[in-house]
């Protein structure tokens, strides 16, 4: 009886939770056309990475930032895939093939990840709205199936870092326009729109990662701060929250006993 109410339960969670996000992605995108009244930027696929200001400033220190990754990159084993963070990826994020290593997170601020890139961190909290950042690490070969954010309330910033040397053969497709990535520079884009990824390469693709909320006018803030606050209170911010910080832990527990293994090595016989 007790298998029985538990898988009953069970069952009832996982409806209860697609139907939370079915009905919340309806819902936003039934808005878009109020959202997109509301934006004081363009409301198109891909937008000018000078209409915001804190562009310059990562394309001026993006030598910095690249350090950063690659170091973080040696433990690459240790990075979570991206639907090991949030279930709710499964469709696009498949073995291993797309991994994150979060710096923010709807906002929050996941010190020990940052504690690793302390540079890219400070460029990150000069960002109005931030909302969430990572280094977002794609391996050769993999092409990430088109999908669409669920509001056009949050703008999406990429910066390149590490670009295979084919890099016409590892884009990004938003609507109609398809993007390559350069060392250094930065795109912007709206995920609300269809968007898909391919590497047809075969070495693996870096960039930083970064959402920020959308300059809109006061209705548009308002709803949209309302949207994330609900947002906050599903599985879909609570569970990748909780596995955020619980992958941050292992990280860091990694590092430290690979940095234990060096230390070992170099002392003298």
């Amino acid at each position: 009886m007790e298998n029985v109410q538990q898988g009953f339960l069970s069952g009832f969670k996982q409806r209860r939770r697609r139907w939370v996000k079915q009905f919340g992605k309806t819902f936003i995108r039934s808005m878009s056309d109020f959202l997109g009244r509301q934006s004081l930027v363009p409301d198109t696929p891909v937008l000018a990475p000078d209409l915001f200001d804190f562009t310059k400033g990562l394309e001026a220190n993006w030598e910095a930032i690249h350090r950063e990754a690659r170091a973080i990159l040696k433990h690459r084993e240790s990075i979570p895939s991206f639907d090991q963070i949030s279930p709710d990826q499964k469709r696009i994020s498949k073995d291993n093939n797309w991994r994150t290593f979060f710096l923010f997170g709807f906002g929050e601020r996941l010190d020990k990840n940052c504690a690793k890139a302390p540079e890219t961190t400070k460029l990150l909290e000069g960002i109005p709205g931030l909302q969430t950042a990572w280094f977002s690490i794609l391996a050769p070969g993999y092409h990430i199936p088109a999908h669409r954010g669920v509001t056009k309330g949050i703008l999406t910033c990429h910066l390149g870092l590490i670009i295979p040397e084919e890099a016409e053969q590892c884009r990004i497709r938003v609507q109609d326009e398809v993007l390559v990535w350069q060392p250094g520079r930065t795109l912007v884009f709206c995920d609300g729109y269809d968007h898909e990824v391919w590497n047809d390469t075969e070495e693996e693709r870096t960039v930083l990662l970064i959402q920020f909320d959308r300059p809109m006018r006061l209705a548009g803030r308002i709803f949209s701060k309302a949207f994330i606050a609900l947002l906050k209170l599903t599985a879909f911010y609570k569970e990748p929250k909780k596995n955020m910080a619980g992958f941050e832990d292992r990280f860091e527990a990694a590092a430290k006993r690979a940095n234990a293994t060096l230390e070992r090595m170099s002392e003298p016989s």
